[in-house]
């Protein structure tokens, strides 16, 4: 059965195949995409990948440590994962009412309504390629800088990036769980490396020894704390992605969930226990000085001083391959949520179409890879930087790229937040979900001081100085994107009310709609309005 939508005895629903492995012979027939393709551990190692813990560990660990000074690391990350696990309990349980690969926009339709949703939508579209875009600059900088050392040859970096870019696209366009198994294998090794450092860290700590120092509430002090959390909350992006394959999931309303905080207890916990271990190897007196002096060459460092060359060796390639499960993952939810638009009206129809083979969305996954290739060639052609730095281009991408997408998710999680509460409160539910309403409305309030201090030192989260345009037109790029897509979505329900009805509403939409006999489905939107 297609999930987010219901079947009685004897009827087929939509997008279910009609012999278990063809197309389905109803209207909205490739409109769904391919059911109980996922299980827990499918799911749960596709959204994992996008956390990408190596390039955690090797580069977001040490420029928090380097650019910010803030010696307790590893506090932050757990007190980042008790703010998302908050925003969790909310959120997963609309994923228990709402099965959309929509995921964010269509729970902020439920909630706010669908011209909120339609804003929410754009934004998640910008927010999540953004986050892609800038993962091809770093892999292909890295790509090069291999093969100048291991081969003696130069390369651009935009041509491995390009490369990259090309895999993801075939990859993309077949089956879900294939996918899964990909992402499974690059993250499990990610892990394990990262693991192996970890135990030979604390099995040879510096002259300081097993201290605990970074997780004394007293390292938290100073500006730069604050801009910290900026820094740390990017770490998570991934695991809020698991609604997004709802559709694709067997038992969504059980899996989803559990996945959720697995995701989230997990990335809280080995983010904090890896940034301890570089406290450790380092010293918690040496890890900032350290940092400063060898950005995200302090891993490599550390660990080739205690586990030698060859294992340092094959960490460097997993880094390029964690970055690509993560550039892959990313890649995915962005067909998905282009898919959802697509059959929902705030993208153009062919968007809502799947392969009919695999049942992969598509177009959707053409529009990113197109996307891609010109956002790739756009950075390699224009930006030379000062002295015609050849790192400059990539630098930028990955930087903006990263920071823009951050800061759309964040955005999205708070809005959501509220959503959740609307969402029960509007159905006489808030009794009911009280406990859930109030971790929301914590959750919200903590996503928007993060997004707050997001914004106010975005000049320092990208390297720019404090009167640079950049610190106000690159999140400036999210704030247009909610601007025109909820534009878009006023403009949609004043001139035509079913369609606007029918966002957020995924499947659900074209049950009504064979249910009324009429394309134009129910005249009364998600959320009443």
């Amino acid at each position: 059965m297609a999930t987010g939508s219901s079947s009685t005895s004897g009827t087929r629903s939509l997008g279910e195949p009609k012999d278990g492995g063809g197309i389905s012979t109803y209207k909205g027939e490739e409109r769904a995409l391919r059911a109980g393709r996922l299980g827990t551990a499918g799911l749960l190692l596709s959204v994992l990948a996008a956390t990408g813990p190596l390039m955690v560990v090797a580069g977001v660990m040490p420029t928090t440590y380097g650019v910010m000074g803030v010696v307790g690391q590893p506090l932050l990350f757990l007190i980042l994962g008790v703010v998302l696990a908050l925003f969790s309990l909310g959120y997963a349980e609309m994923s228990r009412h709402v099965h959309n690969a929509g995921a964010f926009y269509a729970y902020i339709s439920r909630g706010l309504g669908g011209t909120a949703g339609a804003g929410a939508s754009l934004v998640a579209l910008v927010a999540y390629s953004s986050l892609q875009a800038g993962l091809y600059g770093l892999l292909g900088f890295e790509v090069s800088g291999l093969i100048e050392t291991y081969f003696d040859a130069e390369v651009a970096w935009f041509i491995p990036a390009l490369v990259a870019v090309a895999v993801v696209a075939v990859l993309a366009w077949l089956k879900i769980d294939l996918n899964a198994r990909v992402l499974g294998v690059l993250l499990i090794v990610e892990v394990v490396l990262v693991v192996i450092f970890d135990i030979a860290a604390v099995a040879d700590p510096a002259k300081e020894g097993l201290s605990l120092h970074a997780f004394n509430p007293d390292t938290l002090t100073g500006a730069g704390v604050a801009t910290s959390l900026c820094f740390c909350i990017a770490a998570f992006t991934g695991f809020e992605q698991a609604p997004v394959y709802a559709e694709e999931t067997s038992r969504p309303q059980v899996v989803v969930a559990r996945v959720m905080f697995f995701a989230v207890g997990f990335v809280a916990v080995f983010f904090a226990l890896s940034s301890w271990a570089l406290t450790v190897a380092a010293g918690p007196s040496g890890i900032v000085p350290a940092a400063r002096e060898q950005s995200a060459g302090l891993l490599f460092g550390l660990t080739e001083s205690r586990l030698g060359g060859t294992f340092t060796d094959v960490m460097h390639v997993l880094f390029v391959t964690g970055m690509f499960a993560a550039i892959l993952s990313f890649h995915n939810v962005v067909a998905r949520y282009a898919f959802a638009m697509g059959r929902e009206g705030l993208l153009p129809a062919a968007f809502g179409r799947t392969n009919t083979s695999t049942g992969a969305p598509g177009t959707g996954s053409l529009l990113q890879t197109v996307v891609s290739v010109v956002v790739v060639v756009g950075f390699a052609v224009t930006d030379d930087g000062p002295a015609g730095d050849p790192t400059a281009p990539v630098l930028h991408l990955f930087t903006w790229g990263g920071n823009i997408g951050a800061l759309g998710v964040i955005l999205l999680m708070a809005t959501a937040s509220v959503a959740v509460i609307v969402f029960f409160a509007r159905r006489g539910a808030a009794r009911a979900q009280a406990w859930r309403i109030a971790a929301s409305a914590l959750a919200a309030v903590g996503l928007l001081v993060i997004a707050g201090y997001t914004v106010k030192d975005f000049d320092v989260l990208v390297g720019a100085g404090p009167d640079s345009a950049l610190s106000w037109a690159l999140p400036g790029i999210i704030f247009a994107a909610a601007v025109v897509g909820v534009a878009y979505g006023a403009i949609l329900r004043a001139r035509n009310p079913a369609a606007h009805a029918r966002i957020g509403l995924g499947n659900e939409a074209f049950q009504l709609e064979k249910a009324s006999g009429s394309p134009e489905g129910p005249g009364k939107g998600p959320s009443g309005d």
